[in-house]
């Protein structure tokens, strides 16, 4: 069974001859009529009783008849979801976003996002994932982008990018990439309880609990540079997203090295609460953003077995 059959009867239904449905489908008489025949012998029924003058459709085939209407009408919507995307938007959008990536996502998209938009009043929240989570729930926010998967059923995710995972510091490792075992036993600094990208680094580097190693020292770090300047003055190592060792001067990325395939990513989604009243704009702002990040980040050049997503929890 396919479309054109499901045309081929759409016709014939409507103009009861055989001739003139052929010619309104520009085929043969012959064509069409066998194409019909093997259909009906496909679904076990006569859809057209050809014993009247003009063809009459059979009680089955009035069924078969309004669901291909149907079938074919979901058909030709396809083409629209393309052309139904705005060209622009407009009016308010309150957008939540977490630190780790506001940091070096904003300034690459923002303004991009704000000269193409000129009637879009857009309202940024730096918090935290709970709290974009809550804020949805309460429509406080309109939409988030964070780590994801989120596990919440209620929340609608719309996938980004996959951004790789560096290492700053861990000197001592004369290699070019480095492996996660390598990191078990290392000195590790973290992001203070709260950060989702704490949690990740965790779970790369091996991690049960916080450890600095730092005697009568205790630190919780609430941003990249602060890790980087106490791997600086203490030794160890951390872990940085690769949009913000793009940003990085070139003394720090010397000291930054890549991990060996699989490499760990992370997954930076579009959140949304359920039921999203907002898909158009969800569907705008990703493809903008996936236009203006993915081509920067070295995922782009891997298939999907060279990654390891690190989950949030």
């Amino acid at each position: 069974m396919n479309f054109q059959q499901l045309e081929y009867i759409l016709a014939l239904d409507e103009h009861k001859q055989f001739s003139e449905a052929a010619f309104s489908c520009n085929v043969t008489q012959a064509t069409l009529s066998a194409m019909i025949i093997k259909m009906e012998k496909e679904i076990g029924f006569q859809i057209f009783d050809r014993t009247t003058k003009p063809v009459t459709t059979t009680e089955l085939g009035q069924a078969v008849v309004s669901k291909a209407r149907e079938i074919l009408s979901v058909k030709r919507s396809i083409p629209e979801l393309g052309r139904s995307m705005p060209q622009a938007l407009s009016g308010k959008l309150i957008l939540g976003i977490i630190p780790t990536v506001a940091n070096s996502l904003l300034s690459r998209i923002l303004p991009v996002l704000l000269e193409r938009n000129p009637n879009l009043r857009l309202e940024v929240k730096e918090i935290t994932t709970e709290e974009i989570m809550r804020q949805l729930k309460r429509g406080t926010i309109d939409l988030g982008i964070a780590a994801t998967p989120l596990e919440d059923e209620n929340i609608q995710e719309e996938i980004l990018y996959y951004e790789p995972m560096l290492v700053y510091g861990a000197d001592s490792m004369n290699k070019k990439y480095i492996l996660t075992d390598d990191l078990l036993h290392e000195k590790t600094w973290l992001l203070e309880e709260g950060h989702c990208f704490r949690e990740q680094v965790a779970t790369v580097c091996g991690l049960q609990k916080k450890e600095t190693d730092v005697e009568n020292l205790a630190f919780e770090g609430n941003s990249f540079e602060t890790l980087l300047s106490m791997v600086d003055a203490f030794g160890g190592h951390t872990l940085v997203p690769e949009l913000y060792f793009l940003d990085m001067d070139e003394k720090m990325k010397l000291r930054t090295k890549r991990f060996r395939k699989p490499i760990p990513v992370r997954e930076i989604s579009i959140v949304s609460y359920a039921p999203a009243h907002r898909n158009l704009t969800v569907r705008y702002l990703a493809e903008l953003i996936r236009n203006q990040i993915q081509p920067l980040l070295s995922t782009d050049h891997y298939s999907n077995k060279d990654l390891r997503m690190v989950g949030i929890h």
